[in-house]
């Protein structure tokens, strides 16, 4: 079995990532799910969650992902995503902020106008961006 193989991870901003991984860590719907070298080719929906890439050396790199897709074949996982940001480059404080507009605005939607879905999507993005980042400092 190969030791590695491609992972790119692409936003509509760009390319966040581009390396050899001996396993990914991926979330789905309905749970985690890992890829290795050799995986079976498959088309996964991906939900908001943490992305973890591992190494053939053994090093891991997490990202914080927004919704998309991943494209499996035996020698790439190709991950298409809205937003994914490395854990190191988050600004924890900046994330804090962030999830308590996403709260405050949520608590105000209650005959306001506001699109109740979106609210909720931003809580979750933002509530992931902060629980990645705190987790990358462990």
């Amino acid at each position: 079995m190969p030791e590695g193989f491609r992972v790119r991870i692409l936003t509509p901003m760009g390319e966040v990532l581009d390396t050899t991984a001996r396993y990914v860590r991926a979330p789905a719907p309905d749970g985690l799910f890992g890829i290795m070298a050799g995986h079976a080719p498959m088309v996964a929906e991906l939900t908001i969650g943490a992305i973890d890439v591992t190494d053939p050396a053994g090093a891991r790199r997490l990202f914080a992902a927004t919704r998309g897709v991943v494209r499996v074949t035996g020698r790439e996982a190709l991950v298409l995503v809205d937003a994914a940001e490395e854990a190191d480059a988050i600004d924890i404080e900046r994330a804090r902020r962030a999830l308590e507009r996403a709260r405050h605005r949520l608590a105000a939607t209650a005959g306001a106008g506001v699109n109740i879905s979106r609210a909720q999507l931003a809580l979750a993005r933002a509530l992931n961006r902060l629980r990645v980042a705190e987790r990358a400092q462990l």
